[in-house]
């Protein structure tokens, strides 16, 4: 059946969920000295042995101020460039309704994690923001990360669930809601790979063992109108 024939009725296909990803120009030497100051800042933590681990760590969400390194506002300006992009994509017309201008990027927390081992981060979501993401630092190639012999093609996976997942727990399934069944995508990490979401999103990191450390950066982002921040902001237009 047509769209044009006349026994369709109007169709809408409503609330769609963005996902954006984006590889960072040159990221390899970036990568080297994000990965040299994360291994003094681990070295250094202050935090008692039981807050870490060989297999997982997580630095406290003020890395932007703690890792004041030029390789550190190379990437978040590469960030900020990219989610202004994407959030500006999404409100436009919303924001001529409105009459919201002067928009800009704030950064309210970022944070390092170290995976190995089967070290994963389970299903979860970000609060107090309006979107947020994560940046590969380092991890092993998609090729060889899929020969481990228990996790397989999910090694270090990168998973966000759409909003029909927890529907389709409990719903009636048959032909008529087939295209519900791709309730979910898996990203694969690489390095210097950008993922953007909105923080509503249901996501998580599956299990990972390697010969390098799955090392990534996360962000919470605000988008801000006002004269002042609290926040690191980054401008866009």
């Amino acid at each position: 059946m047509s769209v044009t024939d006349p026994n369709m009725p109007a169709l809408e296909s409503l609330w769609g969920i963005p996902l954006a990803t984006a590889l960072l120009p040159d990221a390899g030497p970036v990568n080297a000295e994000l990965l040299r100051a994360f291994a003094m800042m681990r070295q250094h933590d202050p935090r008692p042995a039981s807050a870490t681990s060989a297999a997982f760590y997580a630095s406290a969400d003020d890395l932007l101020s703690r890792c004041d390194i030029t390789e550190m506002q190379t990437l978040f300006s590469f960030i900020g460039a990219r989610l202004g992009a994407v959030v500006s994509s999404l409100n436009r017309q919303a924001w001529q309704d409105h009459g919201v201008s002067g928009a800009r990027i704030a950064i309210a927390g970022s944070w390092f994690q170290v995976q190995n081992d089967g070290a994963f981060h389970d299903v979860h979501t970000h609060g107090n923001c309006s979107w947020s993401g994560v940046y590969y630092v380092d991890i092993d190639p998609l090729a060889q990360r899929q020969t481990h012999p228990v996790y397989g093609a999910r090694n270090g996976m990168l998973r966000c669930y759409g909003p029909w997942w927890d529907q389709l727990a409990g719903a009636h399934i048959d032909a008529g809601n087939t295209y519900l069944m791709d309730a979910h995508r898996d990203i694969a990490p690489e390095p210097g790979l950008l993922v953007l979401f909105p923080s509503s999103l249901k996501h998580q990191a599956f299990p990972y063992a390697g010969t390098r450390d799955r090392v990534a950066i996360s962000f919470n982002a605000t988008v801000e109108t006002g004269a002042s921040s609290a926040s690191k902001p980054y401008d866009f237009s």
